[in-house]
């Protein structure tokens, strides 16, 4: 069950983005609210300015392996005036998975974009450094959707020797 504050946070939310916000849940006492992507950074933006939500904890990417909507970006979000978290979330489609950048509302949103970009392609538009951060620049593939094979491409990058070597045994 949401807390007061989360209620009044969310009728407050519903009331000035209306249709913008596209559904609310709540599990084990997490209130998640799926924003549409035109209106992320305006809701992102309003909460942090005013609500408070000053701290981004975490942003990450899902595969929801889907044919519409695909991907979708999770901002964990936290006041820290009254230690309320919430969840804003927002989906892209596989075809054109871009988002604006939040690094203009939190600079600490940098590597969590890139890393989203690196593991599942989508692209963070206006991002000021948007090359990969754990993959090679050229590598091709996105590894953390759910197609991408559980061993890797074989081929794509230099794998460890895995076999055991005979004189150290």
């Amino acid at each position: 069950m949401p807390s007061t504050t989360q209620l009044a946070v969310l009728d407050e939310l519903q009331g000035t983005f209306g249709t913008s916000v596209l559904e609310v849940t709540e599990h084990v006492g997490d209130v998640f609210v799926l924003v549409s992507r035109d209106a992320i950074i305006p809701v992102l933006t309003h909460l942090k300015e005013s609500h408070r939500f000053i701290y981004l904890a975490d942003l990450f990417g899902v595969d929801r392996f889907t044919s519409t909507d695909r991907f979708e970006v999770v901002y964990n979000l936290v006041s820290l005036a009254t230690g309320t978290r919430l969840f804003v979330k927002t989906r892209v489609p596989e075809d054109e998975p871009v988002l604006p950048t939040a690094i203009g509302i939190w600079s600490g949103a940098n590597w969590n974009e890139r890393e989203v970009y690196d593991m599942f392609g989508v692209r963070f538009e206006g991002h000021p450094d948007p090359r990969r951060i754990f993959m090679p620049e050229d590598f091709e593939y996105f590894p953390l959707r759910k197609e991408f094979p559980l061993l890797g491409i074989p081929g794509s990058i230099e794998l460890p020797n895995t076999t055991p070597d005979p004189e150290n045994t």
